[in-house]
């Protein structure tokens, strides 16, 4: 199990381009990929999923990646977090 911690710097939190970039990103790799955020679970393959966090900017989030990619998957989606959100 691999996981990263990152506040959200996006004005709009995360919206709807930011959030199908990580699905995308997600839906790449073979391992379980979850978002912590405010104590609960969420599915970084699901566009819904992500979007229901309602996670705002300040917010500090967990990404959270297992499985048998899951150190690729680590690094690719930190990537789109930085990028993107």
């Amino acid at each position: 199990m691999k996981e990263f911690t990152y506040t959200i710097k996006d004005p709009e939190g995360i919206h709807a381009r930011p959030a199908g970039q990580v699905v995308a990103k997600a839906k790449e790799f073979e391992c379980h990929t979850i978002l912590w955020a405010d104590g609960n679970e969420y599915d970084l393959k699901k566009l819904l999923s992500v979007m229901g966090a309602n996670v705002a900017k300040g917010d500090t989030v967990v990404i959270r990646t297992e499985g048998a990619d899951e150190d690729k998957a680590e690094v690719a989606l930190k990537k789109v977090f930085e990028d993107n959100l």
